[in-house]
């Protein structure tokens, strides 16, 4: 019984200290994770953004066609 209770603390006291170790690591190198996710990010937003736009925006329609005369707005008898 004592060994299987020593492999829980000994499996117990690995788990903090690669908690801890994690955790410091994640602390230490925050600045550059963080900018690596950014790289990432808006590199697949300039690649998808442009297609997208095009696929969602309706097409621009022809303007109308112009009148052949000019003259004043309302016409007089």
């Amino acid at each position: 019984m004592q060994k299987l209770i020593n492999i829980v603390a000994l499996l117990s006291g690995l788990t903090s200290l690669g908690l801890i170790g994690g955790s410091a690591y994640v602390l230490l190198q925050k600045d550059a994770i963080i900018e690596g996710v950014k790289e990432q990010t808006l590199g697949e937003v300039k690649t998808i953004l442009p297609g997208l736009v095009k696929e969602l925006l309706p097409p621009i329609p022809k303007p109308p066609a112009l009148p052949k005369m000019t003259g004043g707005a309302i016409p007089l008898p």
